[in-house]
Parts: C-alpha cells; structure tokens; sequence
C-alpha cells in the first residue's frame, strides 16, 4: 500500500497546481477542558492517524516534546512488525508515542495539534492515499485523565460543528506500545524529497508552524 501511494503521490504532483496536504487542515478552539501539568517530569501520550511518518514529523517539531516514536499499538506483540501490521488485520494502528514536559506543552494543546494539523479525524479507517485499518483515528488512552481530556475536546468539537463531517476519532486503551523498525524511525527529515512525503507530510509542517508559532521549533526531537 504504500509503495502504491508513493506513485499515486507522485503522479498528484504533477497535475497539482500547488503542493498541498492530502488531509485538510481546520483551525479549532483551544480545549475547554485542560488538566494542569501533573507532578512527576514527562509524561506520554500514544496517537495514531494515519502513516506514523507525518504524525512523527510533526510532533517531532513541538516544543516541550523530547521524543516522538513511530510505532504500533492495539495489537499483539507477535505482531507488531510492520509487514504484518499493513495487512489491516492486525488489530494495530501506525502509531506514535509522544514524551512531552507538561510543564512546557500540555495535553490539551496536544491534541489541539492532532486534530488540526496532523491528520483528519473524519476519515474512517484511512488517512489521504492509505486505506486500512491500521491507518485509523485513535487515541490510545494510558489512564483516566486522558481519557476525560480526549472525551471532552472529541465532544467539544463535534458540538461546534469544527469539522463539516463527523469526528470518528476513536479511544482505546493503551496496552503497550511497540516501536516500528529503526528505518521508519525519522523517515520525514531522512527522505524530505519523496513525492508521498512532500505531497502528504511537508504541508503539515508548514500548518504546525503557521498555526502553531509559539510551540513550532525549529529543531526536531530525533529518535536516532
């Protein structure tokens, strides 16, 4: 599949009057409901949305996050591989671990991030060219409090009418979270000239920095 979608990016490329996210980006509120910074240095939050490469990417460029891994989760551990995981059969979901500070960027302004400029949480089980269900819309929830955090902004959205579709966007406990092979790690900043990457990816950087100027850096968080 994404062999596939390399070409078909390359192919949009051509015809396309501009480079341009496959993905719509929308502008939304700041979450109403925002938990203060717990006690006890970084904490993690486990997203999925799409090919892992782009969601890296961009969380890859917050401030206040020292580490963002692409990986699988919802599945097994016998199967967190990705020749495995692109079969939709798995249970998996292209996912990616985020450390952050909380005491730098919080929970909230982090999902703020995910809904708006890292994917589009109104398609089902697909994100632009790739199409399964371990490219789905998840957010794999580690305890109550984020849980309540990603309830309240996924209600607070649908509520406003944000998106002109609805928000499919589904949570899920974390069970464990297994990071993908060491060629996927960084894939954005090692291959910023594939067509899948400048079509699909790029574009979302740049919506980080325009929409984002106060948590956007410069320097990204590397893996390796």
């Amino acid at each position: 599949m994404r062999v596939a979608a390399v070409l078909v990016a390359a192919l949009i490329m051509l015809v396309s009057l501009r480079a341009g996210a496959a993905e719509r980006t929308v502008v939304l509120p700041a979450p109403a409901y925002n938990p203060p910074a717990a006690s006890g240095g970084e904490q993690k939050l486990v997203v999925a949305g799409g090919c892992f490469w782009g969601v890296q990417g961009v969380f890859q460029r917050v401030k206040g996050v020292s580490r963002a891994v692409s990986g699988y989760a919802g599945g097994a551990k016998e199967s967190a591989r990705y020749e495995k995981v692109s079969g939709g059969d798995t249970g998996h979901a292209e996912s990616v671990e985020i450390t952050y500070d909380p005491k730098t960027v919080s929970l909230g302004e982090l999902l703020r991030v995910y809904f708006s400029v890292a994917h589009d949480p109104t398609q089902l089980n697909r994100q632009g060219p790739d199409a399964g269900a371990q490219y789905r819309s998840t957010i794999f929830v580690a305890n109550a409090e984020q849980e309540k955090a990603a309830r309240n902004y996924i209600a607070q959205l649908s509520g406003s009418k944000a998106f002109s579709a609805p928000i499919v966007t589904t949570l899920e406990p974390l069970r464990a979270f297994y990071p993908a092979e060491t060629y996927h790690q960084d894939y954005l900043l090692r291959h910023p000239a594939q067509p899948y990457i400048v079509y699909n990816d790029l574009p979302k950087i740049d919506d980080l920095k325009r929409l984002f100027p106060s948590l956007y850096r410069e320097s990204p968080a590397l893996t390796n």
